[in-house]
């Protein structure tokens, strides 16, 4: 008999037709180099002719539990026997108990969830919840952000993902940014308050529908606010009747060391936006959470929004697993417990190498942020440019085996909740070499 098993690709075939008949994201097609991927387990992931990389990024900030668990796996397969779909109109057990995990996972009266395909339409839920609720039109929104690349979304983001989208969705109003460029320490809370403070007063507080913001900000710098800055936010939205929405799509579950970033701060948004960690990414599924008191304004008319996979039973129970998997293996005081041994690889690299500008982390939410000058804190590439040492650094760690985000001036530093110690230090002894090619640009 002939063989008709379908036989595996070799690495050059699946990036040749990948390339040839798939469209790549925020690339120039004729640049995207993509690393081939066949299997993935733990903190690792290996390419068809066997190379082993250290995923120190969980892909896109996302697969928190690592790759290849079991018992996400499994849940998924046996809800795929069970019901593979069912229509947003109806009510099924995973949905059911998903929802009610949440609520109580959630801080505050964070309660009623409102499922989507992921993060960016969870965000553009989370406006239109906000406008119906509020009445109001406007959304104030920071440049050092992303919030997603659909529509509205993509409107709010400030970075420059954004410009070939606009002027895209009407009605949001940028704040000044906590974090300024080019510089090491955040803005004092007081003064980034009272910024915030004359933007609304020039907008005109009855106006406003909703300030929405990362509470520790993801690809734009995993920037942390200073003590008193989300407290202070809180605080301005209740004076003025307006909502609070918090982006914890990259933040969330784990990753800074809290279920919730907010949690750090003890604030209780009026929206969260949650996807990635949700279910580690095993298949796509995002939320938007509210208050109850916002859920109870739609008892008795409607809430316009809708989607085909609201609410889809094998996301539900990739959700329900993978939250089990936090628990069972207490991976947030793990993300806190591990957060500080990073911390201290940070400042050993900050003593070895002047490139280094500053090694930030809460939990496992991390970045190095390199410089020319420390004095100056010039960055090693401009904004939303590169550079040619940092062209050889992201060379460098692939070649090295390190997958991780090389962005600007930025490594990202976000590995599986997983990671054990000493694979941390395998990781962390790659990114010292790496900045030896920095090094070599640090002004005399």
């Amino acid at each position: 008999m002939v063989d008709v098993a379908p036989r595996g690709m070799t690495a050059e075939e699946i990036v040749s037709l990948s390339r040839q008949y798939t469209l790549y994201e925020w690339s120039a097609q004729n640049a995207v180099d993509p690393i081939p991927v066949e299997r993935a387990e733990g903190i690792y992931f290996y390419t068809p002719d066997g190379k082993r990389f250290i995923d120190f990024n969980s892909q896109l900030m996302s697969v928190n539990i690592g790759h290849g668990d079991r018992r996400v796996i499994d849940a998924i397969k046996a809800q795929a026997d069970q019901l593979a779909y069912a229509n947003p109109f109806m009510a099924t057990e995973v949905r059911a108990r998903l929802g009610q995990k949440l609520a109580e996972l959630l801080p505050g009266d964070l309660e009623v969830s409102f499922f989507t395909n992921g993060g960016a339409e969870a965000n553009e839920n989370a406006v239109k919840l906000a406008r119906q609720y509020t009445g109001r039109s406007k959304i104030l929104a920071a440049y050092r952000s992303y919030h997603g690349a659909t529509a509205g979304a993509i409107t709010m983001t400030g970075d420059p993902r954004r410009w070939a989208a606009e002027p895209g969705m009407p009605g949001v109003v940028r704040i000044p940014d906590v974090h300024r460029w080019g510089r090491r320490d955040p803005t004092p809370a007081p003064e980034a308050l009272h910024d915030l403070e004359e933007v609304i007063m020039f907008e005109g507080p009855q106006t406003i529908a909703a300030i929405i913001l990362e509470p520790v900000v993801g690809t734009n710098g995993v920037l942390i606010p200073p003590d008193g800055y989300l407290q202070g936010v809180r605080a301005i939205c209740d004076r003025h009747g307006i909502l609070l929405i918090a982006d914890e799509v990259m933040a969330g579950f784990g990753r800074t060391g809290e279920w919730f970033a907010v949690n750090h701060w003890n604030v209780v948004p009026d929206l969260i936006s949650l996807a990635k960690g949700l279910t580690a990414s095993y298949l796509p599924l995002g939320a938007v959470v509210m208050r109850r008191e916002i859920a109870d304004a739609f008892k008795d008319r409607p809430f316009f929004g809708g989607l085909t996979y609201n609410s889809h039973p094998m996301g539900c129970a990739a959700a329900l697993a993978t939250i089990g998997v936090y628990e069972e293996d207490g991976l947030i005081e793990r993300s806190r417990e591990m957060g500080k041994v990073m911390n201290r690889h940070h400042r050993e690299l900050e003593a070895k190498h002047p490139s280094l500008g500053a090694g930030r982390n809460i939990g496992l939410f991390g970045i190095l942020e390199l410089v020319r000058d420390r004095e100056t804190y010039q960055p090693m590439a401009p904004y939303n440019g590169t550079s040619d040492e940092m062209k050889a650094i992201g060379r460098f760690l692939r070649d090295n085996g390190l997958y991780t985000f090389v962005r600007w001036h930025t490594i990202m530093n976000n590995p599986p909740l997983t990671i054990t110690e000493e694979q941390l230090g395998e990781a962390f002894q790659i990114l010292d070499r790496a900045l030896d090619i920095a090094d070599q640009a640090v002004a005399a």
